[in-house]
């Protein structure tokens, strides 16, 4: 992590993908389950911050799109 805003960027979206972790594997439901657990990698593969929020906001819209 280079700067401050990746760190407050990752931390957010891993919290809210712990929330979406734990919803899925109480459901028992795979989109939150699966979404959660990429909420919590994809901030260690992207460095720009910009494209961190942008693949985060999408992330985070998934599971309302996506019912299975």
């Amino acid at each position: 992590m280079e700067s401050t805003s990746q760190l407050v960027w990752g931390m957010l979206f891993g919290a809210i993908g712990m929330g979406f972790f734990v919803y899925g594997k109480r459901q028992k439901a795979i989109v939150p389950l699966v979404t959660g657990i990429a909420l919590f990698i994809f901030p260690y593969f992207i460095s720009d911050v910009y494209v961190l929020v942008l693949v985060g906001t999408a992330l985070l819209a998934l599971p309302w799109f996506v019912r299975i």
